[in-house]
């Protein structure tokens, strides 16, 4: 038998407000929390995948961005054309007056969507990014 088609058991130990707040979630959405475990495993890891190098991943980053601030959105699409092999599509949403959402898919090695990531957050007039990184 592979090791993928093994089960194991596992005990740990959590804060009641957790478990509860946890088995409410899981319950209201009709997942065993066994099956809850696991999918919450799977996107920790998921989560933090992208932090080894020479990895091959796909994903999202989520930036917040001040469109007020001059020359931001020039810089945002010069970085993007700098990655171009990197992104495979964007999106550009308003959230307000003075904020908007840029939404940057990427697809390659995880060195390369690091330094895409540092580039676009030095930028001034960021005011969050967020990633949701997978492996490919």
């Amino acid at each position: 038998m592979s090791l993928k088609n093994k089960v194991k058991r596992i005990s740990i130990s959590l804060p009641p407000d957790l478990l509860y707040a946890f088995d409410e979630l899981t319950k209201s959405i009709g997942y065993e929390r066994s099956r809850a475990v696991q999918i919450a495993m799977r996107n920790f890891i998921a989560s933090y995948y992208w932090v080894r190098d020479q990895k091959s991943i796909i994903g999202a980053l989520l930036i917040i961005y001040d469109h007020e601030i001059r020359g931001i959105v020039d810089r945002i699409i010069d970085v993007q054309h700098k990655y171009s092999d990197l992104i495979t599509s964007s999106m550009h949403v308003h959230l307000d007056e003075r904020k908007c959402l840029e939404i940057i898919i990427v697809k390659g090695v995880t060195s390369n969507v690091k330094k895409l990531f540092e580039e676009i957050i030095s930028i001034d007039g960021i005011i969050n990014i967020a990633t949701n990184i997978v492996a490919a």
